[in-house]
C-alpha cells in the first residue's frame, strides 16, 4: 500500500517547527506550543445580498479556492439603516472552515502562490492579531488565487482569512506563522 500523502507544511511542523518553537519560546511541553487549529475563509455580501449573480460568484469562488462548499450566515442583529433583520431570509455572508490536511494545503497555497500575486504587496501587517493569538488577513480581490478563472473574476469581491491558533499568544503565533513563511511587513513590530 502506498504511503498516505501528508501536506508539506504539516510534515514540516511535526518534524522541524515543533523543535524550533520549543527553543525560541522556551516551552518544554509540546502540548503548550502554538498550533494551527483551523482556518476560516469568509466573505460578506453587504449591499449586494439581493444580487443573485454576485452571491453565485462568491459561492463558486469560495468553493474553488477551498475545495469545500461554503455555508451561508444570517444576520445576528437587526440594523435598520442596512435594512437587515435578525435571522432574515437572505444571507449576509458565506464562510468555509478548513481543518487538518485541507487547512495546511490552503495555507501553503495562500502564502506561496496567492500573496505574491497581490498588487503592490509589501507584506502582511503584524497588527492583525487578537488577544488569543489568532490572525486575520483581508484580501481585496479573489483573483490572486490561481483557481479563479477570468470568467469568475468579472465580479470582484474580497475575502477574510482567519487563522485560529491553539495555545497562541501574539509572540507565539507570530513565530508559528513566520515558520510557515508568512511574509510580514518589514520594520512593523
Amino acid at each position: 500500500m502506498a504511503d498516505k500523502y501528508i501536506p508539506r507544511l504539516k510534515e514540516a511542523y511535526n518534524k522541524e517547527y515543533v523543535k524550533t518553537l520549543e527553543k525560541e519560546l522556551k516551552i518544554d511541553n509540546v502540548n503548550k506550543l502554538p498550533k494551527l487549529e483551523k482556518v476560516v475563509i469568509s466573505c460578506g455580501v453587504g449591499k449586494k445580498r439581493e444580487d443573485k449573480r454576485f452571491i453565485e460568484t462568491v459561492n463558486l469562488t469560495l468553493e474553488k479556492i477551498t475545495g469545500q462548499a461554503p455555508t451561508s450566515r444570517l444576520a445576528k442583529k437587526s440594523i435598520a439603516t442596512f435594512k437587515i433583520r435578525k435571522g432574515m431570509g437572505d444571507p449576509v455572508g458565506y464562510l468555509v472552515t478548513l481543518r487538518n490536511d485541507k487547512m495546511y494545503e490552503f495555507v501553503d497555497r495562500l502564502i506561496n502562490v496567492a500573496l505574491p500575486h497581490v498588487r503592490d504587496f509589501h507584506g502582511v501587517p503584524r497588527s492583525s492579531f487578537d488577544k488569543q493569538g489568532n490572525y486575520s488577513l483581508g484580501l481585496r480581490e479573489q483573483t490572486v488565487f490561481p483557481e479563479v478563472t477570468f470568467e469568475d473574476s468579472s465580479v470582484l469581491h474580497g475575502l477574510e482569512v482567519t487563522f485560529i491558533i491553539k495555545n497562541g499568544s501574539k509572540e507565539g503565533s507570530t513565530k508559528l506563522l513566520e515558520l510557515f513563511g508568512m511574509p510580514f511587513e518589514k520594520g512593523d513590530k
